[in-house]
């Protein structure tokens, strides 16, 4: 299985601070976890479910994980399934794409069509 993109959502303000430092250090959890949670396409929309619900004003911001080296790691969550955890800063030259996250009508966040 190939993976083109993993995913960072991420409030739109916290990322705004990330732009004017040219790095992303992490978001709270992030921090208190010490690695940078991020979601394969496949589980992009069940971490906006579970953990982002009901919140606007989200980005959702590409990544080719080729790009991160062995800072980045696989690992299984408590359900079992790997996702990726970079155990580093990421910094901003690495971002493929960055795009808004609205809630649609029924509560759920709208992804982009293309998301691989």
């Amino acid at each position: 299985m190939t993976i083109n993109f993993i995913y960072k959502i991420c409030p739109a303000g916290l990322w705004r601070e990330a732009e004017v430092a040219g790095r992303f250090t992490g978001a709270p959890v992030d921090l208190a976890d010490g690695y940078i949670h991020f979601s394969t396409a496949a589980q992009a929309r069940e971490t906006a479910a579970r953990h982002f619900a009901g919140q606007d004003d989200l980005l959702l911001i590409a990544v080719d994980p080729a790009r991160l080296g062995p800072a980045l790691r696989f690992e299984p969550s408590r359900g079992g399934a790997l996702f990726p955890h970079l155990y580093d800063v990421l910094e901003l030259d690495l971002v493929a794409w960055v795009a808004p996250l609205p809630l649609g009508a029924d509560g759920l966040h709208r992804f982009p069509e293309n998301l691989t």
